[in-house]
């Protein structure tokens, strides 16, 4: 208990530089939390057991198309249970900042795929049987104040019409909604046969295909015997899960983990010059205590470790704020949500918690140990000579 009255009186000296040095090492914190689950996602294996739908696409780069004719030679492959496709359409809605996505599908067949999707009877037959349909989600068409039977006019920008003709116009037929995943409800699908057919280049092509599997055990073995059907033709695919597909859309921008792992060692380099600097100021004002404790007959290793303790519990109580704010983003603050319409399914891990509190106490002893072994080589005559 007398360490500990030692050690807080220490703390509680220059109660604001103890509070403004805990909360720089709290946000640091934070940030390792959020940016190390993306970074994990991106940097793990990816397990091909742990979905029960493939994502087919070429092996070239996810923008280069593949014939529509694979569609029911994948049909085909023992353990498939249904196939559906997808184009990316691009397209401007009013204004640029009104960004959504927009895919051409297969009506029925995607919906079967995409089960979780729910949309009633009726609005998905009308989706099948109307030409120029569309489907948006709940929380798109919330957000445009959009009804069943509205025209939607929609810029192309990367598929002109066969007529020259930029505007695109489609009937909205139906409005789905996903509650597990709000994400999904941002999107909107159109009639893949219009569009397919309306489209001035690009005839008989899609983007990527979707397998889904009757068993995802199966996964890895359907997912070679797609590949290798597929090789030393033309057009020869990369066969992945939704997840593997999500991380590789969003790698485009660059090496994700990469930078993510970037931010966070300069962040982290911040911080043990602050935490350094701190320990190292408290230390210099403090030389004659030390004496007076060494004077007493308190032992160099002792006031070696009374130091390093002052920087653990710096270190310790500001990754444990930091870390439980991170929590509270990513689960309360519906952050994890946000992450998976860009980076797909993050997760944060047990393990990036174990990490945290482990680069704490690393952190700790290497801000703290050079001001700590000052204090243990000081001589009682210097410092209090010094003072």
């Amino acid at each position: 208990m007398k360490y500990w009255t030692i050690v807080y009186a220490g703390l509680t000296r220059k109660k604001w530089r103890t509070v403004l040095t805990i909360s720089s090492i709290a946000i640091a914190f934070l940030l390792f939390g959020l940016l190390r689950s993306v970074a994990v996602a991106f940097t793990e294996e990816v397990d091909l057991a742990g979905d029960d739908r493939l994502v087919v696409m070429s092996k070239l780069s996810f923008i280069e198309p593949l014939p529509f004719s694979y569609w029911q030679r994948l049909k085909s492959i023992e353990g498939v249970k249904q196939v559906a496709h997808r184009e990316w359409f691009g397209g401007t809605y009013q204004d640029r900042s009104n960004f959504f996505p927009k895919w051409p599908v297969p009506p029925k067949e995607y919906f079967e795929v995409y089960s979780d999707l729910i949309i009633s009877e009726k609005e998905k037959n009308d989706f099948i049987n109307t030409r120029t349909g569309m489907v948006v989600g709940q929380r798109l068409a919330e957000r445009f104040n959009w009804k069943i039977g509205d025209k939607i006019p929609i810029m192309g920008d990367i598929y002109p019409k066969k007529d020259g003709e930029m505007l695109w116009t489609f009937d909205l037929v139906g409005i789905f909604s996903n509650p597990d995943n709000l994400n999904d409800e941002d999107q909107a699908f159109l009639n893949y046969y219009y569009f397919d057919e309306a489209r001035s280049f690009g005839e008989g092509t899609i983007g990527n295909f979707v397998v889904q599997v009757d068993d995802k055990s199966d996964n890895e073995r359907i997912a070679k015997e797609i590949d290798t059907m597929f090789a030393n033709s033309s057009d020869e695919t990369k066969t992945g899960t939704e997840a593997s597909f999500s991380k590789m859309f969003a790698s485009q921008i660059g090496d994700v983990g990469f930078i993510m792992n970037s931010i966070l060692s300069a962040v982290f380099f911040t911080i043990l010059l602050v935490t350094g600097n701190t320990m190292s100021q408290a230390i210099r004002e403090r030389t004659s205590e030390l004496a007076v404790f060494k004077t007493i007959g308190y032992l160099d290793s002792t006031i070696l470790l009374l130091v390093l303790a002052e920087s653990a519990i710096l270190c310790l109580l500001g990754a444990i704020i930091g870390i439980g704010l991170a929590l509270f983003l990513f689960f309360g603050g519906g952050l994890q949500d946000s992450l998976y319409g860009f980076f797909g399914d993050i997760a944060f891990k047990p393990a990036i918690i174990g990490s945290a509190m482990l680069l704490a106490i690393l952190t700790a002893i290497v801000s703290g140990l050079p001001p700590a072994i000052f204090a243990m080589r000081l001589k009682v005559v210097d410092a209090l000579r010094r003072n």
